[in-house]
């Protein structure tokens, strides 16, 4: 098991309009560092490579660099998810125990704002990269922007607002609506689906964005992350939701080769899928190996199955590989 994703905090310092989580931040829960000891074990029987620090908000969890401290001295990397309003105040700690960071970013000043209802999260995002950058200019930092209906036709302007920032990369993803994941114990209604959704009318603006952003910055492919062919394929993903093709095909093999541990010591095989036991029960190591998981990723078609389907963040790691 290369990867595995710990949340260590289940509250969140935004308030997005595609996410949940902060609805439940009164409700807090978070690992502990005997949490994070005893999970080392079955990590290193495991071979774990990589922890990827994700929430909420991991940095909210006041033992979170003492986490990173206990990875390190294994020999696992730390990358850490955030929201990056807290950037600049942890720089200096961060700078030592982590070795790359994934940002959230979700259009130019205004939009970003509005997006995470946040007023300052933009210019706080911006002076915590550029802080950390001023510290050591070859510290990694990439964004992650989820395009959907308030912000797609802002898409060219996230590009430029990143590159501005001063981060090396950027990635771009659907919004996941249709699932229990970013604390939606309720599924979200048609109506609210709809209001993140591209809607059928606007699909093909959203082609004609993305075929422009293809021809604009196709010699900055290392800057993009995707290829164009995984850029139209966001189209694809919306188009779908009107039956007007299959949802995108995709390669993943997340349940096989990396698990979720929650805030509450939950255990799931991704981000999506049902828990699987808990590591205050039992060891990561025994619960991924039992029975029941067993028969889960034996019996998983990640081709049939409606939540790999209709599934926006997907991992695919060939056998043997090396985590850089």
């Amino acid at each position: 098991m290369p990867i595995v994703i710990l949340m260590p905090h289940s509250a969140c310092n935004c308030r997005c309009v595609m996410c949940d989580i902060w609805k439940d931040n009164k409700n807090l829960k978070q690992l502990t560092e005997n949490d994070i000891k005893d999970l080392l074990i079955s990590l290193k029987k495991l071979g774990t490579q990589q922890v990827l620090m994700s929430g909420g908000e991991a940095l909210l969890n006041p033992n979170f660099f003492r986490f990173c401290e206990l990875l390190q001295q294994q020999n696992i990397r730390v990358s850490l998810l955030s929201t990056g309003l807290t950037l600049k105040k942890n720089a200096d700690q961060l700078t030592k125990w982590v070795n790359d960071i994934i940002v959230s970013l979700d259009g130019d000043e205004a939009i970003h704002n509005a997006i995470r209802n946040i007023p300052d999260a933009f210019q706080k995002l911006k002076e915590g990269v550029q802080h950390i950058k001023s510290i050591d200019k070859n510290f990694k930092i990439t964004a992650r922007t989820v395009i959907h209906r308030l912000n797609f036709r802002q898409w060219p302007a996230i590009i430029e607002s990143a590159k501005e920032m001063g981060v090396d990369q950027i990635s771009f993803l659907p919004a996941d609506v249709s699932s229990h994941a970013f604390n939606r114990e309720i599924l979200w209604t048609d109506q609210r689906q709809h209001e993140i959704l591209i809607s059928e009318d606007q699909l093909e603006d959203l082609k004609i964005i993305i075929e422009d952003i293809i021809e604009k910055y196709s010699s900055g492919r290392s800057f993009i992350s995707e290829s164009p062919e995984k850029l139209r394929k966001l189209h694809s993903y919306y188009a779908a939701f009107y039956g007007l093709n299959p949802f995108p095909y995709k390669k993943c093999n997340a349940p096989w080769i990396s698990a979720v541990v929650e805030a509450d010591g939950t255990v799931r095989p991704c981000f999506f899928h049902p828990a699987m036991g808990n590591i205050r029960e039992d060891s990561l190591e025994h619960i991924i190996n039992s029975d029941k998981s067993i028969r889960f990723r034996k019996e998983l078609d990640i081709n049939k199955d409606e939540t790999c389907v209709k599934c926006v963040c997907y991992l695919h790691l060939a056998p043997g590989t090396k985590i850089n």
